[in-house]
């Protein structure tokens, strides 16, 4: 038997780093975004013993330990360790992580890992826990228990899935607004759409610290005010189809959010976006905290292949994409029922036996 989890990496549009305390729980933060379908997956095998056996299969890398030693975070795969703790995991069993991003990219991956960790681990035990309480944990798990410097937007984005407005007033208050989008006004949205990779990941804590450091400074904070402000309008115009105006929005919430922290752009990705800007687009972002990973890009139809050729020169590495409207979710795969000595197959004009 292997219990599956899988949830569903993040893109933001308008509101990234309003979700940040201090300024999430004194002033209120929110956040437009949608999940896509790139994913972090955790697949576990139950034990007969107390081993504990975990698999990183993008780093290539094995760590063992037992049921009775105690969770000990020394940077080697924390994720899964802080999940078991809070999972109180105490069966053996085989863990397998994959992710369709690496860590730093912007898409929020070690959030969506922790929640596919934890979809997983509740269907293996049992537990029945809806999305607010999934979204919660995974937040006090990699906030709190880890002290991973960070916002509150992925863990309830990985677990919601699709389109959603978020408003944040600290723990224990968010509040996820699902966005009833036509689909004729997503498919054009996602045509118009690029997805950059700059090939350069980022630490999202060194960027998070800054920028809360500069809570204080007047600029700064008058720069999170406005990136607040865009989500709100930026919800407005995708709701009514406005497309370029939505596009522009993105132009706006991108100068705003570079006063946020010096840390959040570098001189590729000011070139990247400035060269993008003139071959058409009408406006973009880092995704994520800033300083690499992924930029996202909205072009009209007519530039699109002009401003994907002029990237692609610069370096850039366009990434194949579809919105995912689903949030996280888990199954359980039966693997005795895969293998078979011999399939045969009756037809009128004899037997047919495959070996397999």
């Amino acid at each position: 038997m292997v219990i599956r989890g899988r949830a569903p990496l993040r893109v933001s549009f308008g509101g990234g780093g309003t979700d940040v305390a201090p300024f999430c729980e004194r002033q209120g933060g929110a956040i437009i975004g949608s999940t896509i379908n790139k994913y972090a997956y955790c697949s576990i095998v139950p034990r007969e013993d107390d081993q504990i056996i975990v698999h990183s299969l993008d780093y290539d890398m094995t760590i063992k330990y037992n049921t009775s030693e105690n969770f000990v975070y020394d940077g080697k795969l924390d994720l899964v360790k802080a999940a078991m703790r809070a999972m109180d995991i105490r069966q053996g069993c085989e863990v397998f992580l994959q992710c369709d991003a690496p860590p730093g990219s912007g898409l929020g991956t070690s959030s969506t890992v922790m929640v596919s960790l934890l979809v997983a681990m509740a269907r293996w035990k049992g537990v029945e826990m809806d999305g607010y309480r999934l979204a919660d944990l995974a937040y006090e798990v990699e906030r709190e228990d880890l002290k991973i410097d960070g916002g509150y937007q992925d863990q309830y984005a990985a677990t919601f899935g699709g389109f959603n407005f978020i408003e944040f007033h600290g723990r224990n208050n968010v509040v996820v607004n699902p966005l009833r989008i036509r689909k004729d006004i997503y498919h054009e949205l996602q045509y118009n759409l690029l997805l950059c990779y700059t090939g350069k990941v980022h630490v999202s804590a060194n960027i998070i610290r800054d920028q809360v450091k500069n809570y204080e400074v007047k600029d700064s904070f008058e720069a999170m005010c406005e990136v607040k402000a865009l989500a709100y309008a930026m919800k407005d115009e995708l709701l009514k189809g406005n497309l370029n105006s939505f596009g522009r929005l993105l132009n706006y919430g991108w100068e705003s959010k570079k006063r946020m922290s010096s840390k959040i752009t570098n001189p590729q990705v000011d070139q990247l976006y400035e060269e993008a800007m003139k071959a058409g687009a009408l406006g973009g972002k880092l995704l994520g905290a800033g300083g690499g990973g992924y930029l996202l890009v909205y072009c009209p139809y007519n530039v699109k292949h002009q401003v994907a050729a002029r990237l692609e020169a610069l370096g850039g590495q366009l990434t194949d994409w579809v919105f995912e409207l689903r949030g996280a979710q888990s199954w359980i795969v039966n693997e005795d029922r895969w293998d078979y000595k011999n399939i045969k197959v009756q037809l009128p004009e004899g037997d047919y036996v495959f070996p397999v």
